[in-house]
């Protein structure tokens, strides 16, 4: 066992207010159509649980840049809402004046006073983030999108065959590893990044070699897009977006040491918060086994997908338990009732567990970590 780190541990899940802050670069003289457009996304977003307030901003140094920042009562709410289909058609009349977009998600960890609700005014739930955690400097995101059944096969050789891209991108920002994972007709696409997440997306999206693997991929998606227009590009990453709620890492083991897995887990209707959140408990309890073989785990959710990367030391199924983030029959029957899987797929035994973990083994495509990718030719 080889110790490398300190523990690493984020996550959406710690009960603590969230400050969003979305900075925007207008284009010239879209001004007025920008305010009008904002104003009808702010009482839309008034009304949307979890939403405290929000302020528009406007830079005293260059007038063609806004910010505005908005609270939410923990991370979740603002998740659910952010990758929400309205928030897609929310959004859409912002497309057209604004240049650049960065969004930044914080949770609340210090203030000075009340600020979080005027006089007279209902208590805001959600607290103090209680103690900061500790990063490794890496952002990580992933894509899910469906492709039509029956081309599993054609895609997975689309998908495996194509040639990384420059991991670095400019002096701050560095791809670091890309894995993709295929659970029957879905594919998800892992990203890890060092620096700024946008700036690497974009880098990659400009990419010969990734856009004609986008390209030879378009006749096989259950979703239609059209990557010349903008709008339909945008349209479908944002639907694609799966979102990193949570990741723990002890730092206890090489990477030569373990081996990358994906599980897929489809929640009932509603439920995919409270099944990531259930996993995210139980990684964070098996970070301080010294005995467990899961070196490090990230959690994905989007509505009801919920999909965990887990890096392993040695075989996958000799803790089947804690490799699906359920070790212990409580929360197996948890879990149980989370899920959309039927008596066929409730792993509440040692049996059930092995025999879930083989069905929620998503079947990795590619897993190349920036060390991977050969010089390109001159």
């Amino acid at each position: 066992m080889t110790v490398l780190s300190e523990r690493v541990s984020q996550s959406a899940f710690d009960g603590s207010r969230l400050r969003v802050v979305l900075l925007l670069d207008l284009h010239e003289g879209a001004q007025e159509q920008f305010l009008q457009a904002y104003e009808q996304m702010r009482i839309q977003v008034a009304s949307v649980p979890g939403h405290v307030s929000d302020q528009l901003c406007q830079s005293i140094e260059n007038p063609s840049q806004w910010l505005i920042t908005s609270e939410w009562e923990t991370a979740p709410p603002f998740l659910a809402w952010v990758n929400s289909e309205e928030h897609v058609q929310m959004v859409q009349p912002l497309h057209s004046c604004v240049r650049n977009t960065r969004s930044l998600r914080y949770s609340v960890l210090r203030e000075t006073g009340n600020t979080a609700a005027g006089a007279g005014t209902a208590p805001v739930r959600g607290g103090l983030q209680a103690a900061p955690r500790l990063g490794d400097g890496v952002v990580r995101h992933a894509l899910t999108f469906t492709v039509k059944p029956g081309t599993e096969d054609v895609v997975a050789k689309i998908l495996s065959g194509y040639e990384s891209p420059e991991a670095r991108v400019d002096e701050n920002t560095r791809l670091r590893r890309t894995s993709l994972f295929m659970h029957g007709n879905r594919v998800v696409r892992a990203v890890e990044v060092e620096g700024d997440l946008l700036a690497a997306l974009r880098h990659v999206s400009q990419q010969p070699e990734i856009r004609a693997v986008e390209e030879a991929l378009n006749p096989y998606l259950e979703q239609d897009r059209d990557l010349s227009d903008a709008n339909s590009a945008r349209t479908f990453f944002t639907r694609a977006a799966l979102p990193m709620v949570h990741h723990e890492s002890a730092g206890r083991y090489a990477p030569s040491d373990v081996r990358r897995h994906a599980l897929f887990y489809q929640a009932k209707d509603g439920c995919g918060t409270a099944l990531a959140r259930l996993l995210a408990g139980q990684d964070e309890a098996v970070a301080d086994d010294p005995t467990t073989p899961v070196a490090g785990s990230t959690i994905f959710q989007r509505d009801d997908v919920v999909v965990r990367v887990v890096d392993v030391a040695g075989p996958v199924d000799a803790r089947p338990g804690q490799v699906l983030g359920i070790d212990g029959p409580r929360k197996a029957h948890v879990l149980a009732r989370l899920l959309d899987g039927g008596p066929d797929g409730v792993p509440t035994t040692e049996e059930g567990a092995a025999g879930f973990l083989e069905r929620s083994r998503m079947t990795p495509i590619t897993d190349r970590s920036a060390s991977d990718r050969p010089p390109r030719r001159p």
